[in-house]
């Protein structure tokens, strides 16, 4: 296939506007939103249950991901890497680290709301507080290994631009990248979507079983809308990201011959489906108010108590002052 070099560097121009603003975007509002629900969870939570901790761990795995996010918008925007080798691969991983945490508490999210409705007068052993902090650690430890050889192939690209920190998908020995990225794939998003969908349509079913009971099912609602909406996220914000990310990695390989444009193409079309992915951590704190557990009551009564503390502050100074 010839080469063509008239070809728009429309992938550069991607990273240097696009990205910079989606993920500026997404830095704001996750801040905004998981800081609320942060605030929430520690000083108005009382009681946690199983859900609450892998709520809680979802947004940690947020916070992480949103902290890597400045120095990736000054990167993109300067066209510039200046921070060395050692930030570029750490900010890489923890990256990756949110994404595939996220996946794995969006999953036991959802089969948490299932064994609630399954068994409503009695706390099935998965529902248990010390249970849930065992998976949670597990869950770290799991992703943190399964993600580790992703430095392997992390590193900066010296070129005509300066220092590039560039995605795992763009660096890297292409044909060992996508063996790993296939793999990655396969146990880190499939195997979780399969299983979401699975509870999913087990509680579809036992709702159609319990439909005759009016009072039963108005009040599984809510856990009904909560593991339809995760198996939403998964699907329209991780499966193009995963399909790109393999794309984009086989375009690099020798077994696969295509011109210097339809590289370009597959890789433009892999950076737009990047911010999609992490855009779940400005759309998680929907969880967090869906979830119940008295969370919306529990937060807004202390905002409340806090504005009538810093009103009646506010009123004794000014009546000292006076």
């Amino acid at each position: 296939m010839t080469e063509n070099s008239t070809c728009l560097p429309v992938d550069k121009l991607l990273e240097k506007y696009y990205l910079s603003a989606a993920y500026s975007f997404e830095f704001v509002f996750g801040i905004v939103g998981n800081g609320i629900v942060m605030f929430g969870y520690i000083f108005c939570m009382k009681q946690w249950s199983s859900g609450s901790i892998y709520l809680f761990n979802l947004c940690l795995s947020d916070f992480a991901f949103l902290c890597t996010l400045p120095l990736l918008v000054e990167s993109y925007a300067s066209e510039s890497w200046r921070y060395g080798r050692a930030l570029c691969m750490g900010n890489r991983y923890l990256l990756h680290a949110n994404l595939y945490t996220s996946i794995l508490f969006l999953t036991f999210i959802s089969i948490d709301r299932y064994l609630l409705i399954k068994y409503p007068f009695k706390e099935h052993r998965m529902q248990k507080r010390s249970t849930a902090i065992l998976i949670s650690v597990a869950i770290w430890i799991v992703v943190m290994l399964e993600i580790s050889p992703i430095l392997i192939f992390i590193d900066l690209d010296v070129g005509g631009r300066g220092k590039q920190c560039l995605s795992y998908a763009s660096s890297g020995v292409a044909s060992q990248s996508l063996i790993y990225s296939l793999c990655l794939t396969f146990t880190g998003f499939i195997l979780p979507l399969c299983a979401m969908c699975f509870f999913y349509f087990k509680l579809v079913h036992f709702l159609r079983n319990r439909n005759e009971q009016i009072a039963t099912s108005f009040s599984l609602e809510k856990p009904l809308t909560l593991v339809a909406l995760a198996v939403v996220v998964f699907s329209v914000l991780f499966t193009p990201y995963h399909i790109m990310r393999n794309l984009r990695i086989a375009s690099r390989t020798s077994l696969w011959e295509l011109s210097s444009c339809a590289q370009m193409v597959i890789n433009s079309i892999y950076i737009v489906t990047r911010p999609l992915a992490f855009l779940n951590s400005v759309i998680n704190p929907i969880f967090y108010f869906l979830m119940g557990d008295h969370f919306r009551e529990l937060l807004f009564a202390k905002i409340q108590q806090l504005f009538k503390t810093m009103k009646s502050r506010c009123t004794l100074n000014c009546h000292s002052e006076a």
